[in-house]
């Protein structure tokens, strides 16, 4: 079941971030505007951060099974719509990516049914494994523009939907949920007002924004940061990106699995102080080899390990019924943590022509995360788990 929800969500993450390759191509072909090209990548982005809270809610009342085939068979619609008919102008994109945002929500119907299937001690590890399917986004961007170069505009789309469509049927099929899942009864809109009343579900918010945020961040800017800050040309710059991607997907089940074994408030606490050190170190613009490149590893690898933590925290404190609704709250977070900061980093540098201010401030939010970690998380773990740690 681990095995499957993990391919399920690389699959949809996959087509989630089929757009954001081809942002540059669009801007000329449509001539469009920085802001433009900067919506049209967002967008799915978005909606597929907002989404997961509604399908979070569903996944607890509906389960996995029914909730994943759904979500995949959903995706299909407005990616073969993308690649056949969709690119021609920037209104006919911006509907697209608005439900090409269906991929983004698989995220929250895959952490409730992995975690009912682990024994909490175990969890950290199987959502941390579950967690490296965001891998996913790293397929779309190896492979999307050699794609298109080699076989026109609607090959990665009809390729993508084709192995959507093999996925939701063998979902549909082979997918199950763990036995005594505890349904909850209660109407949705009830049920996500007493999530929102759980501590657990802002704590975890805020860390996972930092966390997952600062992922999708550099994930995203990267590449315009190391051209504008480091003058590296557009290929060099785009595969340190994937290194830095596929860094943070590797460290994010080692997160998990260190948090089984000594507790996520500790993981948390390392991953924010090196993410804290990096960009400190970062801020002054050193040299990037070697000094620049570890520093920004060094990060990857941190932010990965932080967000495998976070959802090991989920795992421990959020109720056994409201896990779905907890994460789908969670994702949201995340997702949306990863929307600022490129604006503000874009922003800071049109205005004084450096990156210090923005790295400085990111070590500052992660000096903050550092300091809740060790005070208010800290204390809930503590009250929640007696003495009774693996």
């Amino acid at each position: 079941m681990l095995a499957l929800a993990t391919v399920g969500f690389a699959v949809n993450f996959w087509a989630w971030a089929l757009l954001s390759p081809l942002g540059p191509r669009f801007k000329d072909s449509l001539d469009l505007t920085s802001f433009e090209q900067s919506l049209l990548v967002a967008v799915p982005v978005v909606v597929g951060s907002l989404g997961r809270i509604p399908v979070g809610a569903l996944t607890d009342r509906y389960g996995g099974r029914v909730m994943f085939p759904i979500v995949s068979a959903g995706t299909i619609v407005p990616v073969l719509y993308l690649g056949l008919a969709g690119h021609s102008s920037l209104a006919a994109l911006l509907i697209g990516g608005f439900f090409l945002g269906i991929g983004g929500t698989a995220f929250a119907v895959g952490v409730p049914l992995v975690s009912a299937w682990f024994p909490p001690e175990r969890r950290g590890l199987a959502i941390g494994i579950f967690g490296a399917g965001m891998g996913g986004t790293a397929i779309s961007a190896l492979t999307t523009v050699d794609l298109v170069d080699a076989y026109g505009m609607a090959s990665p789309f009809l390729i993508t939907a084709g192995v959507l469509a093999v996925y939701a049927v063998v979902a549909a099929l082979m997918l199950r949920d763990a036995p005594g899942r505890t349904v909850p009864a209660e109407p949705l809109v009830r049920r996500l007002a007493a999530t929102l009343r759980l501590g657990i579900t802002w704590q975890a918010s805020a860390l996972y924004a930092v966390a997952f945020g600062g992922y999708v961040a550099f994930s995203v800017y990267l590449p315009t940061y190391l051209r504008t800050g480091y003058g590296l040309a557009q290929a060099d710059a785009a595969n340190r990106m994937a290194g830095f991607v596929l860094l943070a997907v590797a460290m994010r089940p080692v997160g998990g699995w260190l948090s089984d074994r000594m507790g996520p408030v500790r993981v948390l606490g390392w991953s924010l102080a090196v993410v804290m050190a990096g960009a400190v170190v970062q801020s002054f613009t050193p040299s990037l080899v070697p000094l620049g490149t570890l520093a920004c590893l060094a990060m990857a690898g941190a932010l990965g390990a932080a967000s495998g933590a976070v959802f090991a925290l989920v795992a421990l404190l959020a109720p056994a019924s409201k896990v779905g609704s907890v994460t789908g709250i969670v994702g949201a977070a995340g997702g949306l943590g990863g929307f600022v900061p490129p604006l503000v980093m874009g922003s800071l540098y049109g205005a004084y022509g450096s990156y210090a201010i923005g790295l400085a401030l990111l070590a500052l939010v992660a000096a903050a995360a550092l300091a809740f970690t060790g005070t208010g998380v800290r204390h809930a773990v503590s009250r929640r788990v007696p003495v009774q740690q693996h």
